[in-house]
């Protein structure tokens, strides 16, 4: 057995860590330049340079955000935000050093070159409890031009310090919470049943799993729930730990070719797309692969969701669907995808780099169905 695990330098958890990031960032900097959501004025934290990210960040969004931080003379940069504001962080942290253009770094539509310097020191603080990019190492940016996804990766952008803050999370509302956080349970069950598992992320997964379990359709209900929020809130660091280190599954091989085409959130693609893919991920690996060790892990995933030590597989998926339906997460047609655009949206999630962790190889007849039933 061999396997690595790589993270941001320092992580802080819990009530009240937004506190500390002032005197963090004095230490590793002395102009900051703070990217936030749409909303800057809602931050109160110095900064020599402020920059707003409206919307999933894009290419032409970090170029500007890059020439902010050099007019600024930015040494630092920090992140406050959902998981668009702490991606184009990342980017802007990491162009902001190695020169050149977005797309000489670019996968799948630029030129993929290696990052050669580390980023500027870049801190993250996470305002909803889903993506986990405050512990990974990639940045997902759109082109408007090719209409897909892609990400710009590198061991240098890690960031050099992950704030999670929970008291952040408690102003979310209930469609955001829904939506993020089954991202967040997408990026647990994902890892876990990837190609690329390993123990660390293992043990990562099944307690963000359970903490997720417990906790989302309480913070939906309730966002002052201070017990839920704290729980998702770990549940999506742990899946941000656990996906940069085994991978993800065709959830998310699907979700950034959905996201470049329509204007759809990451985390509602993702929600529409996991109880599918749980679904036909087992029903292909009892067709096919009936020994595989993933189906006893989809069979670990089902009874840590239910709480019942009697579930099987499908008990999982079916608790999901359930999840997704009590929540209220609208198909994807409501965002534009119709049965004409899946031939294009199957051809790019077959080679999207997120379903080479996929537990089994599907057919393009299985992605069809898949994407068809989360319409």
């Amino acid at each position: 057995m061999r396997f690595e695990f790589a993270t941001a330098t320092r992580i802080v958890f819990g009530e009240g860590a937004l506190a500390e990031v002032p005197a963090a960032a004095r230490e590793l900097g002395a102009r900051a330049l703070l990217v936030t959501g749409r909303s800057p004025e809602r931050v109160a934290l110095p900064a020599a340079a402020t920059f707003a990210v409206e919307g999933e960040p894009s290419i032409d969004m970090v170029r500007r955000g890059v020439e902010t931080a050099r007019a600024a003379r930015s040494d630092v940069v920090v992140a406050i935000g959902g998981g668009s504001a702490i991606d184009a962080g990342k980017a802007i942290a990491a162009l902001a050093s190695n020169g050149g253009d977005v797309l000489d770094y670019l996968e799948v539509i630029g030129k993929a070159q290696p990052l050669t310097r580390p980023s500027v020191p870049f801190i993250a603080i996470p305002t909803t409890a889903g993506t986990g990019s405050e512990v990974t190492r990639n940045a997902v940016l759109a082109s408007r031009e090719h209409r897909v996804k892609a990400s710009l990766r590198s061991p240098f952008m890690l960031p050099r310090l992950a704030v999670i803050d929970p008291e952040l999370t408690y102003g979310l509302p209930p469609a955001i919470t829904a939506s993020t956080g089954l991202d967040a349970l997408t990026q647990l069950i994902e890892p876990y049943v990837s190609a690329r598992a390993n123990p660390m992320t293992d043990a990562l997964c099944l307690q963000g799993m359970r903490r997720a379990a417990g906790a989302l359709a309480r913070a939906c209900r309730d966002g002052g729930d201070r017990k839920a929020r704290s729980d998702m809130a770990l549940a999506s660091l742990f899946g941000g730990l656990a996906l940069a280190n085994a991978g993800l599954g065709a959830v998310h091989g699907f979700a950034a070719p959905v996201g470049g085409m329509f204007p759809a959130p990451h985390g509602a693609v993702c929600a529409a797309l996991l109880p599918q893919a749980m679904e036909i991920n087992i029903r292909a690996l009892r067709a096919r692969e009936a020994a595989s060790d993933a189906l006893g892990r989809y069979t670990a995933v089902a009874r840590t969701l239910t709480g019942s030590a009697e579930a099987s597989a499908e008990d999982g998926a079916a608790w999901v669907g359930q999840l997704c339906r009590e929540l209220g997460i609208p198909p994807l047609s409501t965002y534009g995808v119709r049965g004409e655009d899946v031939p294009a949206l199957v051809e790019k999630a077959a080679r999207a780099s997120s379903m080479k962790g996929n537990p089994i190889a599907l057919t393009a007849e299985e992605m069809g169905e898949l994407l068809t039933r989360a319409m």
